[in-house]
């Protein structure tokens, strides 16, 4: 398994040195244009209320998921964590996200711009590669509890038949 996440993670550093690679010419060429200060307050706010909104939606988001926890037991709880995380990940993903769009803003340069592209790329690479890891662990364990709860019933049954 660690094998293949280091060759995951070598396969995204290789990506982003291409990327470098590839826009160098184009960076080097754009280094001296500046983005009018307008257009970069005009993106911060955009993306400060996307922002405010998304944690307006996970908060609501997190109510109905309470609710439906608090209504069921049992394997729904199971059910609910796994939302939970769901929606985590995709409220962490989107103010990533609008996060990014506040720096490519703030960028007074398009190779700067450039710059925080790929950063921005490493990272949801290395996010993507850390949660692929987090679910291998996670559907392991649920297999491994699965199959010894399957085992003690069917042990249980045994001995029913036994004594039958």
């Amino acid at each position: 398994m660690t094998n293949q996440n280091e060759t995951i993670a070598a396969a995204v550093n290789t990506a982003t040195e291409n990327v470098k690679s590839a826009f160098a010419p184009m960076t080097d060429a754009l280094k001296n244009i500046e983005v009018p200060e307008a257009a970069r307050d005009f993106v911060k706010r955009a993306a400060s209320t996307a922002k405010d909104r998304a944690g307006q939606l996970h908060t609501g988001s997190e109510k109905v998921v309470s609710a439906i926890e608090t209504a069921a037991a049992g394997s729904v709880s199971e059910i609910a964590k796994i939302s939970r995380n769901v929606q985590q990940a995709l409220y962490n993903d989107a103010e990533a996200y609008f996060s990014g769009i506040e720096k490519l803003a703030s960028a007074k340069s398009l190779s700067e711009a450039a710059q925080i592209q790929t950063d921005m790329v490493k990272s949801a690479g290395e996010v993507f590669v850390a949660r692929a890891k987090s679910t291998t662990e996670y559907l392991s364990k649920m297999l491994s509890d699965s199959a010894k709860s399957a085992q003690d019933n069917l042990s249980k049954v045994a001995s029913y038949a036994k004594t039958a």
